[in-house]
């Protein structure tokens, strides 16, 4: 028997309408309707943490996960409390393309910003 959407945890992590058609875009590019968006916290950078933002096909034991219009976000039971009210986005302008992550838990960054404590 294999968990529905609605029997699993879920987490706090907004992703904007922008980064959802982007997701949406990039699977259908793929050809893959099995893939979520994994957003994870891991050890590293120079400011202590750095984010993970991925496709994944599996669903792990404790994984926390929301659907934004048809784009399934899934976060680790370990990173769920460090991403609480963070904001995933899309920007694609002159002066940045890709995916952003907006984190009010997040103390302080490194001045790369790919890293934050």
């Amino acid at each position: 028997m294999t968990d529905t959407i609605n029997e699993l945890p879920t987490h706090e992590v907004n992703l904007t309408t922008e980064a959802a058609q982007k997701v949406s875009s990039l699977l259908e590019q793929e050809g893959r309707d099995d893939l979520r968006l994994r957003v994870a916290v891991q050890p590293g950078g120079c400011s202590g943490l750095i984010y993970q933002l991925y496709f994944d096909e599996r669903l792990l034991d404790g994984d926390a996960v929301r659907d934004f219009d048809g784009v399934e976000v899934v976060v680790d039971k370990m990173s769920v409390p460090y991403l609480a009210g963070a904001t995933i986005d899309f920007a694609d302008s002159i002066e940045k393309q890709g995916f952003t992550i907006d984190n009010p838990n997040a103390a302080g960054s490194c001045a790369c910003g790919e890293s934050f404590n």
